[in-house]
């Protein structure tokens, strides 16, 4: 029998704002943002078997496989706080990783309900990246020219006044990141094309109505 629980991929590249569309999700729907860096992280601290093999392998230095990640998050899944739906952010990144996933999902009597492709303009892409930060306590997104908080240097959802910035948001870097995006990712639109649950958003429109298309598109699938 397959679960119900909406199970959600957000696709796009760096600065598409999955992270920002994610949060909200979270705060609408009452759906959990599983990203891939805070869920080995997590796993480090937690010591469970999975996070003390994937803490090994950075320790010496090499890349996590992808059967330590989808165990990590096979362990995540399990929790009882994931029970009304999760967002996937960070992964798959890659064909091989979204048929392991499909694996994964099935043997939990579970599936891939809407993958939704965050679709954006490269060059516009770059100016965007370059010119956001986050809140440094709560990691709420904001931007220089699209979403400044509401009194300046103080966060809008923890009132948090320390403010941050990636080293790797700057156009040369953005742009590789792009390339690595269109080459490795990108293909799985074709994918989740194929198996019928693909939705396109235009990302370059404003956060709201990107927000509004998704809920649209939630309510679609947890229906």
């Amino acid at each position: 029998m397959v679960s119900t629980r909406p199970v959600l991929i957000l696709l796009g590249p760096p600065g598409a704002g999955k992270g920002t569309q994610a949060r909200m999700l979270e705060e609408d729907f009452g759906l959990v943002q599983l990203s891939t860096g805070d869920l080995l992280r997590a796993a480090v601290a937690s010591g469970s078997p999975a996070g003390l093999a994937a803490k090994a392998v950075m320790e010496a230095g090499g890349l996590v496989s992808d059967e330590i990640v989808l165990a990590i998050l096979a362990d995540r899944m399990g929790q009882r706080d994931t029970a009304g739906g999760i967002i996937l952010d960070g992964f798959p990144r890659t064909a091989a990783q979204a048929a392991a996933l499909d694996v994964l999902l099935g043997k939990l009597g579970q599936k891939v309900t809407a993958a939704v492709s965050l679709e954006v303009d490269d060059a516009a892409m770059v100016d965007r990246v370059a010119g956001r930060f986050t809140c440094a306590d709560c990691g709420e997104g904001y931007h220089d020219s699209f979403k400044q908080p509401a009194v300046a240097g103080t966060c809008d959802k923890c009132g948090g006044t320390a403010f941050k910035r990636r080293n790797d948001d700057n156009a040369e870097t953005v742009r590789a990141r792009l390339e690595a995006y269109h080459a490795q990712t990108a293909p799985l639109i074709a994918h989740y094309d194929r198996l019928g649950v693909l939705h396109r958003i235009d990302a370059m429109d404003s956060i709201a109505a990107i927000r509004g298309a998704l809920s649209v598109i939630v309510n679609q699938v947890a229906a």
